[in-house]
């Protein structure tokens, strides 16, 4: 197994934290929402790695799995620290926000919701580095991502994808595997939309847009899988495929 996450990457300032600001209130909880669809083969790294980031911090940690659709045998995966409800919407920012509503339509500032995907590994500081952000200011810390394998694409896909995805200064990518926020800055954009595509973009779009300040975090990792047909119908796995179609077009051209 690989691992490209982009390299040369340093922890980020607080850039969109407006001069002056009070530190974060204290978090006493934190809430992570995965959606699910058919990841019965990937799912158990990644409750294994949201255990492991679960058990570097000093609050408790809910885990809220939403199984959409699901056609496998996801719901044998989860352990029993990890809760499940089941859905039949067929769109990720459904599932995001039905799970969100179900396990946290109550909670308030000391609440810290995140959210990755069921493909996705986070890394051991995941969420410990996110608390450091929201103590410093931040209502919400959008993470980087690396590809975990490239064994299923050809070496010029991973190379044009690492040289676009490399930002000089703070990045501004938003990733729906790695994004956390403070639960009433959720709340007060009206959560995620229910979006088969782009959600994720959708709500940092609204919560920047309403005064929330972002931690755009290159230390707050996660990786995930390269597979070349995703879940979402423009997400990631797209996005490697129309890098791919644009070289080969370039080729033929040539």
């Amino acid at each position: 197994m690989t691992d490209s996450r982009p390299r040369g990457r340093v922890r980020t300032t607080h850039a969109d934290r407006p001069e002056g600001a009070a530190l974060g209130a204290a978090v006493t909880r934190i809430l992570v929402v995965v959606p699910v669809r058919n990841e019965q083969r990937l799912l158990p790294a990644c409750l294994a790695a949201l255990a492991r980031a679960a058990g570097r911090v000093d609050v408790p940690v809910r885990v809220q799995l939403v199984l959409d659709a699901c056609t496998d045998d996801s719901a044998l995966v989860p352990t029993a620290n990890v809760e499940v409800m089941a859905v039949d919407e067929r769109n990720v920012g459904a599932a995001r926000a039905l799970g969100f509503a179900h396990a946290g339509a109550t909670c308030s500032a000391e609440t810290w919701f995140a959210t990755t995907d069921a493909d996705s590994e986070v890394d051991e500081l995941w969420l410990r580095s996110q608390l450091e952000y929201a103590h410093t200011g931040s209502d919400v810390v959008a993470g980087i991502v690396g590809v975990r394998s490239w064994a299923d694409h050809a070496a010029e896909t991973r190379r044009r994808y690492e040289q676009q995805y490399r930002t000089a200064g703070a990045h501004r990518h938003v990733h729906g595997a790695n994004l956390g926020f403070r639960a009433d800055a959720y709340w007060r954009v009206g959560g995620f939309r229910h979006l088969r595509t782009g959600e994720d973009v959708d709500l940092v779009t609204r919560m920047v847009a309403s005064g929330a300040p972002v931690g755009w975090a290159e230390d707050v990792l996660v990786t995930t899988s390269a597979r070349r047909v995703g879940r979402a119908p423009q997400g990631f796995a797209a996005h490697l495929r129309r890098i791919e179609s644009t070289y080969r077009a370039e080729s033929r051209s040539a």
